[in-house]
């Protein structure tokens, strides 16, 4: 395969990518930065938009004055704009603005809270601590099992879903792992849950800025009901995310966050709250991470969501090839031919600390890598075979060095050469692992 085809055609379009850094020895280099998987910089056409709106951002909603007006256009014009990109439902659904995925996923946990706790909630080992600590003190959680890949067992899933008898409130799983890159078939599993009369959450961080999200297939079995997101994943890193849901669940209970911009009328002994999504944005709105989030997805739709996702294919493809004929590197992942997969790959130097391997990457190469569990500790200690008898030895000795692992991730920016500089200071690092950084 041909791999040089489309090497740079986007990275033009990011901001930073020929920028200079400090090596340890004092040279500078053009950094390389593989971790994407937590953030992305801002495309060029953000940075643009940004400074276009600037001039006429004002306070939303309420105001009078002609920039207030068009600011508050302009925001909510937005929520049409979000859910047309993942093919919400614009009748039923609605657009919660939030800060990032993890509020939106503890604002949904709020909303479907009962008193009684009876309710439960089917998670997965595979999940960020995003989608699964916000249920626990709320739901009795039971978690779906992964197979000796590290994929989602989906016969565990179907008999978990059998033995509760009805009483699932919610299946929510991640789209695409932020560990593995194994992208999870959400619409097998929302036909899942519905058949046994429970929702799906899917956490899309890590799968909305790298492949076509459709929320609303043409089984209605396999449609999603809730979907949350950042902006910061997806080239607007400005302090916004969403929140996307059936706008009846909002309608009732209160948010668990109240304040200005929230209620329709107010008195002493009574309120009337507003209509959602308003009801659940408290506080005054981030209009420009808003103004980014339409930028950025502007700028992914015309690039074409799907080339991307081959694109970005190939980065891994490429990068997961060359892993593997590397002596003394174990990969945590597996490529396999026909199946979706994320430009996200995680390994480990055999004897050598993942933190070590990180460090020396960044400050004798200008790589910029992420180590340790990625807020995704009980998945990496399956990956990695970890009992919890060493669990209770870090519990207890918590100063001690931690096991984890280093992860590369792509960006649509990536180009094939950086890959290629990974490669060559990977196989320096195995040749010769006491190679210095201090």
């Amino acid at each position: 395969m041909n791999y040089k085809l489309s090497e740079s055609i986007y990275r033009h379009l990011v901001m930073g990518t020929d920028m200079k850094i400090p090596l340890y020895n004092g040279e500078w280099v053009t950094g390389i930065n593989f971790d994407n998987a937590a953030s992305t910089p801002p495309l060029v056409s953000v940075m643009e938009e940004i400074n276009r709106f600037a001039p006429m951002y004002s306070s939303v909603h309420r105001g009078t004055g002609y920039k207030s007006q068009y600011s508050s256009q302009i925001y909510e014009e937005a929520r049409s704009i979000v859910l047309n990109f993942v093919n919400a439902d614009p009748n039923n659904d609605t657009v919660i603005f939030v800060k990032n995925t993890t509020e939106a996923i503890n604002k949904l946990s709020y909303r479907l809270c009962e008193d009684n706790k009876k309710g439960i909630i089917i998670s997965t080992w595979m999940e960020h601590h995003s989608n699964d600590l916000p249920w626990r003190n709320k739901f009795q959680v039971d978690y779906v099992d992964i197979n000796s890949q590290g994929k989602l067992n989906l016969t565990d899933l179907e008999n978990k879903l059998i033995r509760h008898k009805g009483k699932v409130k919610l299946v929510t799983v991640t789209g695409a792992s932020n560990v593995t890159g194994y992208i999870n078939p959400i619409h097998k599993i929302a036909e899942l849950a519905h058949r046994y009369r429970a929702q799906i959450l899917v956490d899309g961080a890590q799968m909305v800025p790298h492949t076509i999200v459709n929320m609303r297939p043409e089984n209605p079995l396999q449609r999603i009901d809730y979907l949350a997101f950042s902006a910061h994943k997806m080239y607007a890193p400005f302090g916004s995310g969403v929140l996307i849901g059936p706008q009846e669940t909002f309608q009732k209970g209160v948010s668990e966050m109240v304040g200005g911009g929230t209620a329709e009328i107010v008195t002493h002994d009574w309120v009337i709250w507003n209509d959602p999504p308003m009801k659940d944005e408290a506080g005054s709105p981030n209009v420009i991470g808003v103004v980014a989030l339409v930028a950025a997805i502007k700028t992914l739709s015309a690039l074409n969501m799907k080339k991307i996702d081959h694109y970005e294919y190939q980065l891994a493809e490429y990068a997961y090839t060359g892993l593997r004929s590397i002596p003394g590197i174990t990969l945590y992942t597996q490529l396999s031919p026909g199946e979706p997969h994320i430009g996200v790959i995680p390994f480990n130097i055999k004897g050598m600390h993942h933190e070590r391997v990180g460090s020396i990457l960044s400050q004798e190469a200008g790589i910029a890598v992420r180590t340790g569990c990625f807020c995704t500790q009980p998945y990496i200690q399956k990956l990695l075979s970890i009992s919890p008898k060493q669990m209770e030895y870090y519990k207890k000795s918590r100063n001690s060095s931690r096991p984890g692992v280093v992860r590369i991730s792509f960006g649509l920016y990536n180009n094939f050469n950086e890959i290629n500089i990974l490669l060559q200071t990977l196989e320096q690092i195995v040749r010769h692992p006491t190679m210095s950084i201090s």
